[in-house]
């Protein structure tokens, strides 16, 4: 996939993780998507975060649910 951003929230410090991913999808423009690479489920990050900070801006499809990676799909709405 052409032009997608991708962030393995691994490699991240804790602190730095949510502020990361926030801002890099502040950045996109509508249509654009963000890859999430992780070792847990992001549902938290998902349901919870982005639905209280972005409602209605976003759609998400998981590319690989575990055991060991979790991968995502974060695509900005126009």
């Amino acid at each position: 996939m052409s032009g997608m951003r991708r962030i393995d929230i691994r490699e991240l410090d804790p602190i730095v993780r949510y502020p990361t991913v926030a801002s890099t999808f502040e950045d996109l423009t509508g249509g654009e998507k963000l890859e999430l690479i992780n070792d847990h489920d992001l549902k938290h990050l998902l349901k919870y975060k982005f639905t209280l900070d972005y409602p209605d801006e976003y759609d998400y499809e998981y590319i690989e649910q575990g055991p060991l990676i979790w991968q995502v799909v974060i695509i900005k709405r126009f």
